[in-house]
């Protein structure tokens, strides 16, 4: 399960690189987005990987780690703010200078 997860946060990372190094704007706030969500299941898998595991601490021997997931949540609605706010700086962008390479110039051919 754990090399499975692992495997998974790795396919995200490098897919959300590759779209980081591409040379227009909107792959580049999805290479955010998908980074963003690799980094919301790593704290995830920090409060350990168990299953029907209650929240609680006290009412059984073993117990999930509640931090992680309150870390996740919080994550989870900044990256949502800071997607729309780069969206919304990408298409003002784009309206200005007519271009939707991050540099703002096409390259030459």
């Amino acid at each position: 399960m754990e090399a499975l997860y692992a495997i998974t946060l790795g396919v995200l990372v490098a897919s959300g690189v590759y779209l980081l190094l591409r040379a227009r704007i909107f792959p580049v706030v999805l290479g955010l987005t998908l980074i963003s969500y690799a980094v919301n299941l790593f704290l995830f898998a920090m409060g350990r990987l168990v299953t029907g595991a209650p929240a609680v601490i006290g009412k059984s021997t073993e117990f999930a780690d509640p931090l992680p997931q309150a870390l996740v949540l919080t994550a989870i609605v900044i990256g949502f703010a800071m997607t729309a706010f780069v969206l919304v700086l990408a298409l003002r962008g784009m309206g200005e200078l007519r271009s939707d390479h991050v540099d703002g110039q096409e390259p030459r051919q």
